[in-house]
Protein backbone atom coordinates (compact mmCIF):
# COMPACT_ATOMS: atom_id res chain seq x y z
CA UNK A 1 0.00 0.00 0.00
CA UNK A 2 0.90 3.58 -0.97
CA UNK A 3 2.27 5.68 1.92
CA UNK A 4 1.42 9.51 2.21
CA UNK A 5 3.03 10.16 6.15
CA UNK A 6 6.01 12.28 5.71
CA UNK A 7 7.81 11.25 8.36
CA UNK A 8 6.96 7.66 7.27
CA UNK A 9 8.07 8.44 3.83
CA UNK A 10 11.60 9.91 5.12
CA UNK A 11 12.31 7.26 7.38
CA UNK A 12 11.46 4.48 4.60
CA UNK A 13 12.88 6.03 1.51
CA UNK A 14 15.96 3.62 1.69
CA UNK A 15 17.62 5.62 -1.34
CA UNK A 16 19.37 2.86 -3.86
CA UNK A 17 21.95 4.26 -6.40
CA UNK A 18 22.13 2.75 -9.79
CA UNK A 19 25.60 1.91 -10.69
CA UNK A 20 25.32 2.83 -14.88
CA UNK A 21 24.99 6.53 -15.99
CA UNK A 22 21.65 7.45 -17.51
CA UNK A 23 21.95 10.55 -19.97
CA UNK A 24 18.88 13.16 -20.86
CA UNK A 25 17.98 13.83 -24.95
CA UNK A 26 15.47 15.60 -27.17
CA UNK A 27 14.40 13.13 -29.80
CA UNK A 28 13.07 14.93 -32.85
CA UNK A 29 12.89 11.27 -35.14
CA UNK A 30 10.51 8.69 -35.03
CA UNK A 31 11.13 5.78 -33.44
CA UNK A 32 13.49 5.86 -30.38
CA UNK A 33 16.68 3.93 -30.75
CA UNK A 34 17.70 3.16 -27.38
CA UNK A 35 15.49 1.56 -24.72
CA UNK A 36 14.37 4.53 -22.72
CA UNK A 37 14.08 4.62 -18.81
CA UNK A 38 11.30 7.06 -19.24
CA UNK A 39 9.82 9.58 -21.73
CA UNK A 40 8.46 13.04 -21.78
CA UNK A 41 6.22 14.69 -25.02
CA UNK A 42 6.88 18.20 -25.05
CA UNK A 43 6.70 20.78 -27.82
CA UNK A 44 10.21 21.25 -28.78
CA UNK A 45 10.48 16.96 -29.13
CA UNK A 46 10.11 13.90 -26.96
CA UNK A 47 12.40 13.82 -23.56
CA UNK A 48 14.22 10.57 -23.66
CA UNK A 49 15.76 9.54 -20.33
CA UNK A 50 18.12 6.03 -20.69
CA UNK A 51 20.61 4.40 -19.94
CA UNK A 52 23.88 6.79 -21.08
CA UNK A 53 25.62 3.69 -23.21
CA UNK A 54 22.67 2.58 -24.80
CA UNK A 55 22.13 6.34 -25.92
CA UNK A 56 25.69 6.94 -27.01
CA UNK A 57 25.82 3.78 -29.47
CA UNK A 58 22.69 5.34 -30.94
CA UNK A 59 24.20 8.61 -31.68
CA UNK A 60 22.59 10.43 -28.75
CA UNK A 61 24.79 12.72 -27.07
CA UNK A 62 24.27 13.58 -22.63
CA UNK A 63 25.96 14.47 -19.95
CA UNK A 64 26.04 11.37 -16.90
CA UNK A 65 23.49 12.01 -14.51
CA UNK A 66 23.00 9.19 -11.52
CA UNK A 67 20.15 7.56 -10.82
CA UNK A 68 19.00 7.35 -7.28
CA UNK A 69 15.80 5.56 -6.35
CA UNK A 70 13.95 5.60 -3.27
CA UNK A 71 12.29 2.19 -2.81
CA UNK A 72 9.22 3.29 -0.12
CA UNK A 73 6.00 2.98 -2.15
CA UNK A 74 5.28 6.67 -1.86
CA UNK A 75 1.51 7.72 -2.28
CA UNK A 76 1.13 10.18 -5.59
CA UNK A 77 -1.08 12.80 -3.26
CA UNK A 78 1.64 12.60 -0.58
CA UNK A 79 2.92 15.80 0.43
CA UNK A 80 5.95 17.45 1.03
CA UNK A 81 8.14 14.32 0.14
CA UNK A 82 9.78 15.97 -3.04
CA UNK A 83 10.46 19.07 -1.43
CA UNK A 84 11.78 17.14 1.95
CA UNK A 85 14.49 15.75 -1.08
CA UNK A 86 15.14 18.49 -2.96
CA UNK A 87 15.80 20.67 -0.12
CA UNK A 88 18.59 17.88 1.61
CA UNK A 89 20.10 17.80 -1.90
CA UNK A 90 19.69 21.91 -2.53
CA UNK A 91 21.67 22.66 0.99
CA UNK A 92 24.74 20.80 -0.75
CA UNK A 93 24.57 22.87 -3.74
CA UNK A 94 23.20 19.71 -5.80
CA UNK A 95 20.29 19.56 -8.49
CA UNK A 96 17.91 17.16 -8.88
CA UNK A 97 15.27 16.50 -11.62
CA UNK A 98 12.83 13.52 -10.70
CA UNK A 99 10.71 11.49 -12.28
CA UNK A 100 7.86 10.31 -10.18
CA UNK A 101 6.41 6.80 -11.31
CA UNK A 102 3.31 5.10 -9.22
CA UNK A 103 5.25 3.35 -6.67
CA UNK A 104 8.45 5.46 -6.55
CA UNK A 105 10.42 8.17 -6.92
CA UNK A 106 13.46 8.31 -9.34
CA UNK A 107 16.49 11.87 -8.88
CA UNK A 108 18.67 12.40 -10.88
CA UNK A 109 21.64 13.48 -9.92
CA UNK A 110 25.23 15.15 -11.70
CA UNK A 111 27.14 12.03 -11.74
CA UNK A 112 30.29 13.76 -9.77
CA UNK A 113 28.28 13.88 -6.74
CA UNK A 114 26.12 11.23 -6.83
CA UNK A 115 27.77 9.92 -3.24
CA UNK A 116 27.40 13.62 -2.04
CA UNK A 117 23.48 13.06 -2.80
CA UNK A 118 23.53 9.54 -1.21
CA UNK A 119 24.70 10.97 2.02
CA UNK A 120 22.66 14.01 1.92
CA UNK A 121 19.43 11.62 1.41
CA UNK A 122 20.63 8.94 4.35
CA UNK A 123 20.89 11.94 6.31
CA UNK A 124 17.45 13.24 5.78
CA UNK A 125 15.98 9.81 6.32
CA UNK A 126 17.78 9.27 10.13
CA UNK A 127 16.95 12.81 10.68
Amino acid sequence: MAESDLKVLLATMEPVLHPEPYGYAVWTGGVVPVAPFATVAEAEGLTVIAPLAGMRAAGMASEPWARISLTVHSDLAAVGLTAAFAGALGRVGISCNVVAGYHHDHLFVQWDRQDDAMAALWELSRA
